[in-house]
Protein backbone atom coordinates (compact mmCIF):
# COMPACT_ATOMS: atom_id res chain seq x y z
CA UNK A 1 0.00 0.00 0.00
CA UNK A 2 1.53 3.49 -1.14
CA UNK A 3 0.71 6.57 0.97
CA UNK A 4 0.55 9.88 -0.75
CA UNK A 5 2.13 11.76 -2.25
CA UNK A 6 1.43 9.69 -5.62
CA UNK A 7 -0.21 10.74 -8.94
CA UNK A 8 -3.77 9.20 -9.71
CA UNK A 9 -2.68 5.97 -10.62
CA UNK A 10 -5.66 4.21 -9.81
CA UNK A 11 -9.36 5.17 -12.08
CA UNK A 12 -12.41 4.77 -10.08
CA UNK A 13 -14.66 2.07 -11.74
CA UNK A 14 -17.41 3.33 -13.08
CA UNK A 15 -20.94 1.60 -12.72
CA UNK A 16 -21.24 0.99 -16.51
CA UNK A 17 -17.93 -0.84 -16.85
CA UNK A 18 -19.22 -4.65 -15.72
CA UNK A 19 -19.90 -7.61 -16.95
CA UNK A 20 -20.72 -11.13 -15.45
CA UNK A 21 -18.24 -13.77 -14.66
CA UNK A 22 -18.40 -17.08 -13.58
CA UNK A 23 -21.68 -16.55 -11.43
CA UNK A 24 -20.00 -13.00 -9.46
CA UNK A 25 -21.36 -9.82 -11.58
CA UNK A 26 -17.27 -8.93 -12.06
CA UNK A 27 -16.10 -4.88 -12.63
CA UNK A 28 -13.78 -4.39 -16.35
CA UNK A 29 -10.50 -4.57 -14.74
CA UNK A 30 -7.77 -2.10 -16.34
CA UNK A 31 -4.13 -1.90 -16.38
CA UNK A 32 -2.91 -4.53 -13.67
CA UNK A 33 -2.41 -3.98 -10.80
CA UNK A 34 -6.06 -3.35 -10.34
CA UNK A 35 -5.47 -0.75 -7.51
CA UNK A 36 -8.02 2.31 -6.31
CA UNK A 37 -7.76 5.23 -3.88
CA UNK A 38 -7.76 4.87 -0.07
CA UNK A 39 -8.00 7.55 2.68
CA UNK A 40 -6.60 5.93 5.79
CA UNK A 41 -6.84 7.62 9.17
CA UNK A 42 -2.83 6.76 10.67
CA UNK A 43 -3.02 8.96 14.27
CA UNK A 44 -4.54 11.90 15.07
CA UNK A 45 -4.99 14.53 12.68
CA UNK A 46 -3.41 12.13 10.23
CA UNK A 47 -5.65 11.37 6.98
CA UNK A 48 -3.29 9.94 4.41
CA UNK A 49 -4.33 9.10 0.09
CA UNK A 50 -3.34 5.92 -0.44
CA UNK A 51 -3.84 3.08 -3.03
CA UNK A 52 -4.94 -0.83 -2.43
CA UNK A 53 -5.72 -3.31 -4.44
CA UNK A 54 -9.07 -3.91 -5.48
CA UNK A 55 -10.81 -7.32 -4.94
CA UNK A 56 -13.92 -9.09 -5.88
CA UNK A 57 -16.92 -9.91 -3.59
CA UNK A 58 -17.63 -13.54 -1.47
CA UNK A 59 -20.55 -14.97 -2.24
CA UNK A 60 -22.49 -12.78 -0.18
CA UNK A 61 -20.81 -9.79 -0.43
CA UNK A 62 -21.19 -6.44 -3.04
CA UNK A 63 -18.86 -4.35 -4.23
CA UNK A 64 -19.79 -0.96 -4.44
CA UNK A 65 -18.65 1.98 -6.08
CA UNK A 66 -18.57 4.67 -3.79
CA UNK A 67 -20.73 7.62 -3.91
CA UNK A 68 -20.96 9.94 -1.19
CA UNK A 69 -19.53 9.95 2.29
CA UNK A 70 -20.92 12.08 5.18
CA UNK A 71 -18.69 13.21 7.84
CA UNK A 72 -19.60 12.68 11.18
CA UNK A 73 -19.37 12.48 14.58
CA UNK A 74 -17.62 9.32 14.84
CA UNK A 75 -14.56 10.41 11.98
CA UNK A 76 -14.26 13.43 13.94
CA UNK A 77 -13.78 11.64 17.07
CA UNK A 78 -11.31 9.32 15.70
CA UNK A 79 -9.86 12.21 13.98
CA UNK A 80 -9.30 14.19 17.19
CA UNK A 81 -8.35 12.08 20.12
CA UNK A 82 -7.95 8.75 18.51
CA UNK A 83 -10.77 7.12 19.97
CA UNK A 84 -14.46 6.74 20.44
CA UNK A 85 -15.59 5.40 23.74
CA UNK A 86 -13.56 2.82 24.62
CA UNK A 87 -12.66 2.11 20.73
CA UNK A 88 -9.52 3.13 20.43
CA UNK A 89 -6.95 3.72 16.71
CA UNK A 90 -3.86 0.93 16.98
CA UNK A 91 -3.13 1.18 13.39
CA UNK A 92 -4.22 2.88 10.08
CA UNK A 93 -7.55 2.24 8.90
CA UNK A 94 -9.88 3.93 6.64
CA UNK A 95 -13.03 5.89 8.06
CA UNK A 96 -16.66 6.50 6.35
CA UNK A 97 -19.74 5.05 8.44
CA UNK A 98 -22.07 7.14 6.15
CA UNK A 99 -22.00 6.10 2.62
CA UNK A 100 -24.06 4.76 -0.37
CA UNK A 101 -23.01 3.33 -3.37
CA UNK A 102 -23.58 1.78 -6.94
CA UNK A 103 -23.46 -1.39 -7.27
CA UNK A 104 -20.08 -3.04 -9.35
CA UNK A 105 -20.09 -6.81 -8.27
CA UNK A 106 -22.36 -8.80 -6.47
CA UNK A 107 -21.76 -12.60 -5.03
CA UNK A 108 -23.78 -15.18 -6.85
CA UNK A 109 -25.87 -15.73 -3.22
CA UNK A 110 -26.32 -11.73 -2.50
CA UNK A 111 -29.18 -10.37 -1.43
CA UNK A 112 -30.24 -7.38 -0.14
CA UNK A 113 -31.77 -6.52 3.09
CA UNK A 114 -35.36 -7.19 1.66
CA UNK A 115 -34.36 -10.33 -0.03
CA UNK A 116 -33.54 -9.33 -3.23
CA UNK A 117 -30.62 -9.80 -5.67
CA UNK A 118 -28.52 -6.64 -5.73
CA UNK A 119 -28.18 -5.72 -9.72
CA UNK A 120 -25.02 -3.62 -11.64
CA UNK A 121 -25.63 -0.25 -11.37
CA UNK A 122 -27.98 -0.40 -8.70
CA UNK A 123 -27.60 2.45 -5.98
CA UNK A 124 -28.05 1.36 -2.35
CA UNK A 125 -27.77 3.38 1.24
CA UNK A 126 -25.53 1.15 3.49
CA UNK A 127 -26.25 0.21 7.41
CA UNK A 128 -22.76 -0.28 8.90
CA UNK A 129 -23.62 -1.95 11.89
CA UNK A 130 -23.26 -5.33 11.15
CA UNK A 131 -25.27 -7.79 13.67
CA UNK A 132 -24.52 -11.38 14.08
CA UNK A 133 -28.68 -11.93 13.97
CA UNK A 134 -28.65 -15.10 16.15
CA UNK A 135 -28.42 -13.68 19.95
CA UNK A 136 -30.79 -12.47 22.14
CA UNK A 137 -31.19 -8.88 21.04
CA UNK A 138 -31.09 -9.66 17.73
CA UNK A 139 -33.85 -11.74 17.86
CA UNK A 140 -35.50 -9.30 19.94
CA UNK A 141 -35.64 -6.85 17.61
CA UNK A 142 -32.31 -4.67 18.80
CA UNK A 143 -30.04 -5.28 16.41
CA UNK A 144 -28.23 -2.00 18.12
CA UNK A 145 -27.16 -4.00 20.89
CA UNK A 146 -25.86 -6.79 19.47
CA UNK A 147 -22.55 -7.59 21.60
CA UNK A 148 -20.99 -9.75 18.70
CA UNK A 149 -21.58 -6.96 15.80
CA UNK A 150 -18.92 -5.14 13.91
CA UNK A 151 -18.75 -1.70 12.76
CA UNK A 152 -17.94 -0.60 8.86
CA UNK A 153 -15.56 2.96 9.13
CA UNK A 154 -14.65 1.97 13.25
CA UNK A 155 -11.17 0.56 14.06
CA UNK A 156 -11.27 -3.10 13.10
CA UNK A 157 -13.26 -3.12 10.06
CA UNK A 158 -12.63 -0.37 7.18
CA UNK A 159 -15.12 2.20 6.22
CA UNK A 160 -16.20 3.99 2.75
CA UNK A 161 -13.34 6.94 2.58
CA UNK A 162 -12.21 5.25 -0.86
CA UNK A 163 -13.25 4.36 -3.99
CA UNK A 164 -14.44 1.13 -3.89
CA UNK A 165 -16.07 -1.39 -1.02
CA UNK A 166 -17.02 -4.58 -0.30
CA UNK A 167 -19.68 -5.07 1.97
CA UNK A 168 -22.19 -8.10 3.20
CA UNK A 169 -25.27 -7.31 0.56
CA UNK A 170 -27.45 -7.98 4.08
CA UNK A 171 -26.65 -4.36 4.81
CA UNK A 172 -27.98 -2.60 1.71
CA UNK A 173 -31.19 -0.69 0.98
CA UNK A 174 -31.98 0.29 -2.68
CA UNK A 175 -32.39 4.01 -3.16
CA UNK A 176 -35.35 5.37 -5.38
CA UNK A 177 -34.55 8.03 -8.10
CA UNK A 178 -35.79 10.51 -5.46
CA UNK A 179 -32.77 10.52 -3.39
CA UNK A 180 -29.55 12.13 -4.34
CA UNK A 181 -26.47 10.73 -3.23
CA UNK A 182 -25.60 13.07 -0.75
CA UNK A 183 -29.32 12.34 0.91
CA UNK A 184 -28.61 8.32 0.84
CA UNK A 185 -24.84 8.92 2.52
CA UNK A 186 -27.17 10.69 5.30
CA UNK A 187 -29.70 7.94 5.75
CA UNK A 188 -27.75 6.04 8.59
CA UNK A 189 -27.66 9.23 10.67
CA UNK A 190 -31.34 9.99 10.09
CA UNK A 191 -32.09 6.31 11.56
CA UNK A 192 -29.89 7.16 14.28
CA UNK A 193 -31.77 10.31 15.17
CA UNK A 194 -35.29 8.00 14.77
CA UNK A 195 -34.18 5.50 16.86
CA UNK A 196 -33.67 8.20 19.24
CA UNK A 197 -36.84 10.05 18.78
CA UNK A 198 -38.70 7.07 19.47
CA UNK A 199 -36.91 6.23 23.39
CA UNK A 200 -38.16 9.36 23.85
CA UNK A 201 -42.20 8.68 22.94
CA UNK A 202 -42.01 12.39 21.69
CA UNK A 203 -45.95 13.79 22.05
CA UNK A 204 -47.55 16.47 19.83
CA UNK A 205 -48.34 19.88 21.73
CA UNK A 206 -45.49 19.03 24.34
CA UNK A 207 -42.67 20.89 24.95
CA UNK A 208 -39.19 19.61 23.54
CA UNK A 209 -35.95 20.95 24.28
CA UNK A 210 -32.56 19.96 21.37
CA UNK A 211 -29.13 20.76 22.84
CA UNK A 212 -26.62 20.25 20.47
CA UNK A 213 -27.52 20.68 16.92
CA UNK A 214 -24.91 19.12 14.63
CA UNK A 215 -26.86 16.94 11.91
CA UNK A 216 -28.52 14.44 14.09
CA UNK A 217 -29.34 17.01 16.55
CA UNK A 218 -31.06 19.33 13.96
CA UNK A 219 -32.68 15.84 12.67
CA UNK A 220 -34.67 14.92 16.23
CA UNK A 221 -35.53 18.92 15.57
CA UNK A 222 -37.05 18.14 12.55
CA UNK A 223 -38.64 14.83 13.40
CA UNK A 224 -40.05 16.52 16.38
CA UNK A 225 -41.61 19.28 14.49
CA UNK A 226 -42.91 16.32 12.09
CA UNK A 227 -44.57 15.04 15.49
CA UNK A 228 -45.83 18.29 16.37
CA UNK A 229 -44.16 18.98 19.44
CA UNK A 230 -44.32 22.41 20.68
CA UNK A 231 -42.46 24.47 21.96
CA UNK A 232 -39.59 23.39 20.60
CA UNK A 233 -36.71 24.76 21.75
CA UNK A 234 -33.02 24.30 20.32
CA UNK A 235 -29.50 25.45 21.26
CA UNK A 236 -26.39 25.55 20.32
CA UNK A 237 -23.46 27.94 21.11
CA UNK A 238 -23.20 28.48 16.83
CA UNK A 239 -25.50 30.74 15.93
CA UNK A 240 -26.00 29.34 12.01
CA UNK A 241 -27.03 26.29 13.19
CA UNK A 242 -29.10 27.63 15.66
CA UNK A 243 -30.57 29.93 12.66
CA UNK A 244 -31.00 26.61 10.79
CA UNK A 245 -33.19 24.76 13.39
CA UNK A 246 -35.91 27.22 12.52
CA UNK A 247 -35.79 26.66 9.11
CA UNK A 248 -36.55 23.08 10.34
CA UNK A 249 -39.37 23.06 12.88
CA UNK A 250 -37.69 24.81 16.08
CA UNK A 251 -40.34 27.47 17.73
CA UNK A 252 -37.43 29.18 19.20
CA UNK A 253 -33.01 28.69 18.53
CA UNK A 254 -30.76 30.26 21.22
CA UNK A 255 -27.21 30.71 20.09
CA UNK A 256 -25.39 29.70 23.34
CA UNK A 257 -26.30 27.01 25.75
CA UNK A 258 -29.15 25.63 27.95
CA UNK A 259 -27.80 28.16 30.94
CA UNK A 260 -27.67 31.04 28.77
CA UNK A 261 -31.20 31.07 27.35
CA UNK A 262 -33.49 33.85 28.13
CA UNK A 263 -36.20 33.83 30.69
CA UNK A 264 -39.04 33.80 28.03
CA UNK A 265 -37.53 30.87 25.98
CA UNK A 266 -36.82 29.28 29.41
CA UNK A 267 -40.73 29.76 30.64
CA UNK A 268 -41.99 28.38 26.65
CA UNK A 269 -40.50 25.04 27.80
CA UNK A 270 -43.11 25.52 30.85
CA UNK A 271 -42.88 26.47 34.47
CA UNK A 272 -40.94 23.44 35.45
CA UNK A 273 -39.10 22.47 32.56
CA UNK A 274 -39.59 20.34 29.60
CA UNK A 275 -40.80 16.61 29.73
CA UNK A 276 -38.27 15.95 26.69
CA UNK A 277 -34.70 16.49 26.43
CA UNK A 278 -32.20 15.54 23.76
CA UNK A 279 -28.54 15.53 24.27
CA UNK A 280 -27.17 15.75 21.27
CA UNK A 281 -24.32 18.22 22.09
CA UNK A 282 -21.00 15.27 22.45
CA UNK A 283 -22.08 15.35 26.21
CA UNK A 284 -19.55 17.04 28.69
CA UNK A 285 -21.23 19.95 30.88
CA UNK A 286 -24.68 19.60 27.93
CA UNK A 287 -25.70 16.68 30.62
CA UNK A 288 -26.13 18.52 33.60
CA UNK A 289 -27.67 21.61 32.38
CA UNK A 290 -30.10 19.14 30.44
CA UNK A 291 -31.06 17.79 33.81
CA UNK A 292 -31.66 21.14 35.36
CA UNK A 293 -33.57 22.29 31.70
CA UNK A 294 -35.48 19.24 32.47
CA UNK A 295 -39.58 19.17 34.54
CA UNK A 296 -40.12 16.37 36.76
CA UNK A 297 -40.49 12.97 35.28
CA UNK A 298 -39.03 14.13 32.46
CA UNK A 299 -36.84 11.55 29.55
CA UNK A 300 -33.45 12.78 29.05
CA UNK A 301 -32.08 11.32 26.40
CA UNK A 302 -28.56 11.20 25.89
CA UNK A 303 -27.03 11.07 22.37
CA UNK A 304 -23.71 12.50 22.42
CA UNK A 305 -20.41 10.73 22.94
CA UNK A 306 -18.20 12.51 25.43
CA UNK A 307 -14.42 12.58 24.47
CA UNK A 308 -13.25 11.49 27.33
CA UNK A 309 -15.76 8.53 27.54
CA UNK A 310 -17.15 9.76 30.99
CA UNK A 311 -19.64 12.37 31.95
CA UNK A 312 -21.19 13.54 35.52
CA UNK A 313 -24.13 14.58 36.62
CA UNK A 314 -25.79 16.54 39.69
CA UNK A 315 -27.26 13.55 40.95
CA UNK A 316 -29.75 15.08 43.82
CA UNK A 317 -31.18 17.00 41.05
CA UNK A 318 -31.73 14.23 39.05
CA UNK A 319 -33.16 11.89 41.41
CA UNK A 320 -35.69 14.35 43.37
CA UNK A 321 -37.31 15.19 39.66
CA UNK A 322 -37.34 11.08 39.08
CA UNK A 323 -35.44 11.18 35.76
CA UNK A 324 -35.42 8.97 32.89
CA UNK A 325 -32.17 9.28 31.42
CA UNK A 326 -32.25 7.55 28.24
CA UNK A 327 -29.07 5.96 26.60
CA UNK A 328 -29.51 6.25 22.72
CA UNK A 329 -27.18 3.58 20.52
CA UNK A 330 -27.27 3.28 17.07
CA UNK A 331 -30.37 2.90 15.21
CA UNK A 332 -32.50 -0.32 15.40
CA UNK A 333 -35.01 -0.80 12.29
CA UNK A 334 -35.37 2.17 11.39
CA UNK A 335 -33.43 2.53 7.90
CA UNK A 336 -36.85 1.58 5.75
CA UNK A 337 -38.75 4.20 7.10
CA UNK A 338 -35.94 6.65 6.77
CA UNK A 339 -36.45 6.29 3.43
CA UNK A 340 -39.66 7.03 3.24
CA UNK A 341 -38.98 10.06 5.15
CA UNK A 342 -36.29 11.54 2.96
CA UNK A 343 -37.95 10.65 0.08
CA UNK A 344 -41.22 12.49 1.14
CA UNK A 345 -41.73 16.14 -1.33
CA UNK A 346 -43.85 16.93 1.53
CA UNK A 347 -43.77 17.15 5.31
CA UNK A 348 -40.47 14.80 5.25
CA UNK A 349 -36.57 15.19 6.00
CA UNK A 350 -34.83 16.84 3.39
CA UNK A 351 -31.58 15.89 3.81
CA UNK A 352 -29.67 17.98 0.66
CA UNK A 353 -31.03 20.82 2.79
CA UNK A 354 -28.01 20.06 5.62
CA UNK A 355 -25.17 18.94 3.20
CA UNK A 356 -23.20 22.80 3.17
CA UNK A 357 -19.32 21.29 1.88
CA UNK A 358 -18.64 18.83 -0.51
CA UNK A 359 -15.12 17.68 -1.33
CA UNK A 360 -13.27 15.17 -3.42
CA UNK A 361 -11.46 12.59 -1.69
CA UNK A 362 -8.16 13.84 -2.32
CA UNK A 363 -9.29 16.84 0.02
CA UNK A 364 -10.65 14.60 2.85
CA UNK A 365 -8.01 16.18 5.68
CA UNK A 366 -9.28 19.19 4.69
CA UNK A 367 -12.46 18.30 5.03
CA UNK A 368 -12.20 16.99 8.33
CA UNK A 369 -9.68 19.70 9.36
CA UNK A 370 -13.23 21.77 8.63
CA UNK A 371 -15.39 20.27 10.40
CA UNK A 372 -12.98 19.45 13.32
CA UNK A 373 -13.07 23.66 14.00
CA UNK A 374 -16.65 24.30 12.74
CA UNK A 375 -15.08 26.96 10.00
CA UNK A 376 -17.16 27.92 7.07
CA UNK A 377 -20.55 27.92 8.93
CA UNK A 378 -20.27 23.78 8.02
CA UNK A 379 -23.41 21.91 8.48
CA UNK A 380 -22.28 18.92 6.93
CA UNK A 381 -19.62 17.71 4.51
CA UNK A 382 -20.18 14.94 2.40
CA UNK A 383 -16.95 13.63 0.33
CA UNK A 384 -17.41 12.04 -3.72
CA UNK A 385 -14.15 9.35 -4.22
CA UNK A 386 -15.49 9.22 -8.05
CA UNK A 387 -15.01 12.85 -8.40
Amino acid sequence: MRSTPVPFTARPIRPGQIRRLDGVVAARKYDEPNLHRVVRLHGSCDLRLETRPSRNPGEHEVILAVGAVGVCGSDLHLYNEGRIGTTTLAGPFVPGPEFMGTVLAAGHACRDACGQSLRPGQRVAVEPHISCGNCTWCKRGQPNLCPHHTFIGLPGCDGALAEQVVVPGRQCYPLPDSISDNAGALLEALGVAMHAASLSRIRPQEAVMVAGLGPIGLMIVRLAALIGAAPLIAVDPLPWRAKFARCWGATHAHAGTLTSMPERMRRAAGQHGSPTVFETAWAGTAITDCVHAAAPGARVVLVGIPPDDSFSLPHSVARRKGLTLLFSRRMGAEMPLAIRLASSDHEGVNLDELVTHKWRLDQTARAFSQNARYADGVLKSVIHPQR
